[in-house]
């Protein structure tokens, strides 16, 4: 099973007062592990950046103006995500800003009918308690602390592992698992045997007590299979 983990990072909250994508990312799950493979790609969005967004993800006006356009880099991501399940934190918010974009480049949008919202399965999970994707990093110990402000893959490859654990956790050798799909190596079972070699051979011949106790067995049959 192919699924998608994707996050954006934008000029502000709402793509009808005029704010844009300046950032778009997704990684691959297979099977709920990650492959190693993503898309990303920065956006111009052809106007300012709001201060109160740059704090954010630092992603300057500057540094974006030469960025492709959204029509630009949309086919990539289409292409990339094909017909495949979408895992969102907050699908809302950033579908709405991917919808519009598709929109203004005319293409289709993306129903929200193939969305996992992760925010809703946390909320499910521990009502109540907070459900930001820093929050549930700590919750399952999940190493963030290289996350000095948003950005789109990092974002995804984080919300990759507290998808899986929202899920149901990790499985023994996951690691492993993870390593020989990115890869392209072999399955995780001929990778595991190799690492743990050959078992050494355990002996089966009967002992001489056994040999006796089963010939006295066997006298006392009528008409016994072993004398035939």
């Amino acid at each position: 099973m192919r699924e998608l983990v994707v996050d954006t990072e934008t000029t502000g909250l709402d793509p009808l007062a005029g704010h844009r994508l300046v950032e778009l990312a997704c990684v691959e799950l297979m099977n709920h592990i990650p492959t190693g493979r993503s898309f990303q790609t920065y956006l111009n969005p052809e106007r300012d950046m709001p201060p109160e967004a740059f704090a954010i993800h630092g992603l300057s006006a500057e540094f974006l103006a030469g960025k492709p356009l959204f029509p630009a880099a949309a086919a990539g991501f289409l292409e990339f995500i094909a017909d495949d399940p979408l895992v969102i934190h907050n699908a809302e918010f950033d579908l709405k800003f991917i919808n519009a974009e598709l929109g203004s480049a005319g293409q289709a949008a993306l129903p929200y009918t193939r969305v996992v919202d992760t925010l809703a399965l946390a909320r499910r999970k521990f009502p109540g308690a907070p459900a930001s994707l820093d929050a549930l990093c700590k919750r399952y110990s999940i190493d963030n602390a290289h996350r000095e402000k948003h950005g789109a893959l990092l974002d995804a490859e984080l919300l990759a592992q507290v998808y899986i654990e929202l899920i149901g956790g990790r499985q023994a050798g996951l690691e492993l698992a993870a390593t020989v799909v990115a890869s392209g190596s072999g399955s995780a079972g001929s990778a595991a045997a190799a690492r743990r070699g050959a078992r050494p051979a355990r002996p089966h011949a009967p002992s001489a007590e056994e040999l006796a106790a089963h010939a006295a067995f066997v006298a006392a049959l009528a008409d016994p299979i072993w004398r035939k």
